[in-house]
């Protein structure tokens, strides 16, 4: 197998399909398109059915049950996002593989002096006697999300092949996750007729997630009064300073550089001034839907304070929530998907490492649908950096979960 997700996750990462923030259509390159293309031709291969791909690049299709007749097991999906980040780096990937990996710094470009040192990712130590995927040092690898779609693509292509007893199975690749879950929130979910799903995305071996934030984002737009210098008293009404009164207004301890693990914040990540108008933009977080909405309540209740203090100012609030916690949409009825995927790990002798996590993935907003959507690892490590790697141990780990998952919901283990 270790060859087989090789020379497929080179396939796909070959293909450049970085995410561009400043596009407002979706997908936002037309790279992912390519994936997208590349993806429902493989699909039909493998012998998926129904495969469509939607104006906006997402890719479903569904395997049919091959159990007996009437039996009844869930429905189940597997989304994975087609996009790469952008880290400012070169949106063009060249991989290399570290066969045999013995040890100490790795040079990921001997052109550019370009090295992987064992002083700033000790964790690469860990991995010794193991083949390493790396980067050339001018990119991210890609393993987020590419190992995860060469996850799925594998995995299932050997479940046909086998004939591996096996429910209705979907899949969902979509676009545009690294810049706000854009793809994800594009899905048709007729399309998408699950029971529960699943998410593969970061994360080294055995990390599981199905807690995350609850996020949303606030702008407040703020329109002044000008004047010139010589003739400002009682008449200048300064947007850049109404915008510091609100900053001040929040709590310095409840920002992402003094919270941890699942402790929520008010992040005011940028404030645009001209001396006529300022534009505060700001995420909120928090793990706890109570809490969140408190944080969302601090931010209006400063804006009316600031408009009964400058009456004569223009101050504009817009809110909104961008996706939730995935632990919210579990249920008794659903639970199962954890329970299946903790022995899906224990039967591979994987070590779980369930962590909160301070972002969300695209299952965070799929999970809002009803539908629950916990996250498992890829393998990979350092990613949205130069330094991103990923060991061969952990990539055909990571696969062989997603095949043991199949087989539980099949009853073919226990």
């Amino acid at each position: 197998m270790k060859q087989e997700l090789i020379e497929r996750f080179l396939r796909y990462v070959a293909v450049t399909s970085q995410s561009d923030p400043q596009a407002t259509v979706v997908p936002s390159s037309a790279g992912q398109w390519d994936m997208a293309r590349l993806l429902a031709k493989e699909l039909e291969e493998i012998g998926f059915k129904d495969i469509e791909i939607s104006e906006f690049a997402v890719v479903t299709g569904h395997l049919p049950s091959n159990l007996p007749e009437g039996q009844k097991v869930p429905t189940v999906g597997w989304c994975c996002h087609m996009d790469t980040v952008d880290s400012g780096l070169c949106p063009d990937i060249h991989p290399r593989i570290v066969r045999n990996y013995q040890g100490g710094d790795i040079c990921l470009n001997e052109e550019k002096d370009i090295w992987m040192r064992t002083s700033e990712h000790p964790e690469i130590e860990r991995y010794i006697g193991d083949d390493i995927i790396v980067s050339d040092g001018t990119s991210v690898l890609g393993a987020d999300d590419k190992s995860a779609i060469t996850n799925v693509m594998t995995a299932f292509e050997h479940i046909v092949k086998e004939n591996r007893p096996h429910g209705t199975i979907y899949v969902a690749f979509v676009p545009d996750e690294e810049i706000g879950l854009r793809g994800s929130k594009k899905i048709d979910f007729s399309k998408f007729p699950v029971d529960y799903a699943y998410t593969i995305d970061c994360c080294e071996l055995g990390e599981v997630v199905y807690q995350t934030f609850n996020a949303g984002s606030a702008t407040i737009k703020i329109k002044g009064v000008t004047a010139h210098p010589m003739a400002s008293k009682n008449q200048l009404l300064n947007p850049t300073l109404v915008a510091c009164d609100f900053v001040n207004m929040m709590d310095r301890g409840a920002t992402p550089e003094c919270t941890e693990k699942t402790e929520g914040f008010i992040w005011v990540n940028s404030i645009v001034s001209t001396p006529a108008q300022a534009t505060v933009s700001i995420k909120i977080r928090d793990h706890n839907r109570e809490k969140y909405e408190a944080k969302k309540q601090i931010i209006a209740d400063a804006v009316e304070f600031l408009k009964r203090r400058y009456p004569r100012a223009g101050i504009d609030l817009t809110m909104s929530d961008t996706y939730g916690n995935i632990e919210d949409a579990m249920t008794e009825e659903n639970r199962s998907c954890l329970d299946q995927l903790y022995r899906a790990l224990e039967i591979q002798e994987v070590e779980p490492k369930t962590i909160a996590m301070r972002g969300g993935t695209d299952g965070s907003f799929i999970s809002t649908q009803g539908i629950m959507t916990p996250n498992y690892f890829t393998g990979a490590h350092n990613f949205h950096s130069n330094c991103e790697f990923m060991p061969m141990s952990s990539f055909e780990k990571s696969t062989l979960v997603t095949m043991t998952i199949v087989d539980l919901i099949a009853g073919t283990r226990k």
